[in-house]
């Protein structure tokens, strides 16, 4: 297949995220392939900045850009971005959301256990980072199936880690989100087959985002997986933004219900050689 296919321009990519790291990759990638693109991020002024010159750079691309700051774990919110999208391929029959991507990273970063309770995630905090990082994804997809929004041919992608298998501290509750969202999107997988209609994670090696850079520890786990990775550099947005670009192609439609890794092999590998923990700093 070609790497320098374009989409038609009837097709949409809704991007839960939208504003920055993988989310704002994709969304520019896709729009450069021919994709409109629906954004929906949660930005206060002091980063509207950078949604802006995402926005810039999807209507550079010849593409369309309609975006949506709103708390996407907001029922309310939710329902009225969704009838704002039906009501726009009202005026359009062939228009389809062809991509739905769930990319949010907002999550709570304690403990399980701690000497007292205010040291410890609490059940709000647990509950909210569950419902934000996962649960929302099945949401989203129910509203965009029972409102005909996605035609048969449709991918729905959603950003896990390797932190959904392994351990890191102060990651309990986001990883327990992790795990529940690959949950989620093998049970969406098998039950929108008969839609015609798929479902992956896409599993993102370490990656320099904002969402990465609240996490303790963050320049020491990006120095870590790139000792690790054999190609000796660490995964950028861009490398998730491409993959999902080519699996969103009809060439791709009898993968579904899997956990892609998108980070040329760094999970599987547990030996970073000789380097010292001072050249790991």
């Amino acid at each position: 297949m070609s790497t320098d296919f374009r989409y038609p321009g009837n097709y949409w990519a809704l991007v839960l995220g939208a504003s920055s790291g993988f989310g704002g990759a994709t969304a520019i990638e896709l729009a450069r392939r021919g994709m409109s693109i629906f954004g929906v991020h949660l930005d206060r002024a002091a980063s509207m900045p950078n949604v802006e010159r995402i926005i810039k750079t999807i209507e550079e691309a010849g593409s369309r850009a309609v975006f949506f700051n709103i708390n996407a774990s907001d029922a309310a919110k939710r329902s009225e971005t969704l009838d704002a999208i039906q009501a726009q391929f009202s005026k359009d029959p062939s228009a389809t959301v062809r991509v739905l991507l769930h990319s949010l990273a907002f999550g709570t970063l304690k403990p399980y256990i701690g000497k007292s309770a205010d040291q410890m995630l609490t059940q709000a905090q647990v509950e909210m980072t569950l419902d934000v990082m996962a649960n929302s994804l099945v949401y989203w997809t129910q509203g965009v199936v029972v409102r005909n929004l996605m035609k048969p041919g449709g991918k729905i992608f959603a950003l896990t880690s390797s932190g959904g298998h392994n351990v890191l501290p102060n990651y309990g509750a986001v990883s327990a989100a992790k795990a529940a969202l690959e949950s989620h999107v093998r049970q969406l997988a098998f039950e929108l087959g008969s839609y015609h209609i798929t479902a992956n994670s896409i599993m993102a090696g370490v990656t320099h985002t904002p969402a990465l850079q609240k996490i303790p520890g963050a320049v020491k786990m990006l120095a870590i997986a790139k000792a690790k990775n054999p190609r000796d550099r660490n995964t950028t947005p861009e490398d998730v933004a491409r993959a999902i670009a080519l699996l969103s192609h009809d060439a791709a439609d009898w993968i579904s219900g899997s956990v892609i890794g998108v980070d040329a092999g760094e999970d599987i590998v547990s030996y970073i050689g000789q380097k010292s923990a001072t050249e790991l700093e």
